[in-house]
């Protein structure tokens, strides 16, 4: 009953077999262990690529170090208006490139389009010794809005980053949504469109405690181990981190886990806006599900014992539920009929059939 996020939830049972195993005996520390010396291989094969992978605990760590990887304290970083490093990230992407400037870029559904990214760079002021000078670009996969890039769109972006020789980094926290939303592979989500740093997410979708950043482009590694220990992430017990995600990648754990809390969202979403008066404020495309309902259904709701977040503020009739990989569908129906019984058990009416379809687009 609990929709307030994914990182509500506990580990799912193969990491916990997982932590358990790498607990067994004494091991090499700070990465010299068979967990950690296997991360390389297993992401190689995931991506169809060489990579360099370094695991960290949380996903500040894997976003901030990794842009600091790319970006000069002069920077300039490009990123949507909502992204993550933007609103939850507490500057730590400016404190660790050691001052670079978050430029926020408009999107409908939480995304930014390639031609509105290369109209802000072309009056970015390169070269000009008063400006702050364009080092990166920042893509949250699946959006803050729920909603995901196609590789179409991620490789048009990163056209206009090549243009600008910009590297671009994406926020991969919910990657595996994506990436099972998309049905494509994992290469075509991320390096093959153009990604160059991927900020790999497990920790909503099953793990303790695990991201990894990777980088498609070795060279761009050279310094990370120096940023990773100097961040207070080079974990002495390394091998708990690493035992994670190898846990998370064996036998596609990673994508069955997003399936369910995609299908979950799916089923949230083709439930609610059947009521009159509800409207999907988003496509529903991962695992979260922006919908706007009569403030008598939310406080119902709340009176039931559901958990969520409005979305705007504690008075705004926009809430957000998040699903997740062990999210029980008897809960999304109990959810779904108590918000039915506080409107007396009324469908939606023909207007909002309308809303649906376009919604679920």
């Amino acid at each position: 009953m609990d929709f307030r996020s994914d990182n509500v939830t506990g580990a799912c049972p193969e990491i916990m077999r997982a932590l358990d195993e790498a607990n067994r005996g004494s091991v090499s520390s700070y990465g010299d262990d068979e967990w950690s010396r296997g991360l390389e291989p297993a992401f190689a094969a995931l991506f169809e690529t060489p990579v360099r992978v370094f695991p960290v605990a949380t996903g500040s760590a894997a976003n901030s170090l990794g842009l600091a990887a790319l970006t000069p304290p002069w920077g300039a970083i490009y990123c949507h208006r909502h992204a993550h490093i933007e609103e939850d990230e507490c500057g730590a992407p400016e404190f660790y490139t050691g001052g670079a400037k978050l430029v926020l870029i408009d999107g409908e559904h939480g995304r930014i389009g390639a031609e509105a990214l290369a109209e802000t760079l072309a009056r970015a002021g390169t070269g000009v010794q008063h400006h702050v000078q364009p080092a990166a670009v920042s893509l949250t996969q699946a959006s803050e809005s729920g909603t995901c890039y196609r590789p179409a769109e991620l490789a048009a972006i990163a056209e206009v980053c090549r243009r600008h020789s910009l590297p671009l980094h994406m926020d991969g926290a919910r990657f595996a949504n994506a990436v099972r939303f998309l049905n494509c592979s994992p290469a075509e989500a991320s390096w093959r469109a153009g990604v160059d740093v991927l900020s790999f997410g497990a920790t909503k979708n099953g793990a303790l405690a695990a991201e990894a950043v990777v980088f498609f482009k070795p060279e761009l590694a050279d310094d990370f181990l120096y940023r990773r220990k100097r961040a207070g992430h080079l974990f002495s017990k390394m091998r708990f981190l690493s035992a994670q995600l190898a846990a998370y990648l064996q036998d596609g754990l990673w994508l069955r886990n997003a399936a369910q809390a995609n299908a979950m969202a799916q089923r949230l979403a083709a439930g609610l806006v059947k009521l009159r008066g509800a409207v999907l404020e988003h496509p529903v495309e991962a695992n979260e599900v922006f919908v706007t309902l009569p403030e008598a259904v939310i406080r119902a709701l709340q009176t039931a014992g559901f958990l969520f977040h409005r979305w705007g503020g504690p008075t705004a009739t926009t809430i957000r539920l998040v699903t997740a990989f062990n999210t029980d569908p008897a809960s999304v129906d109990r959810l779904i009929l108590a918000a039915t019984a506080a409107l007396g058990g009324r469908p939606a009416g023909r207007a909002n059939k309308s809303t649906a379809a376009k919604a679920g687009s």
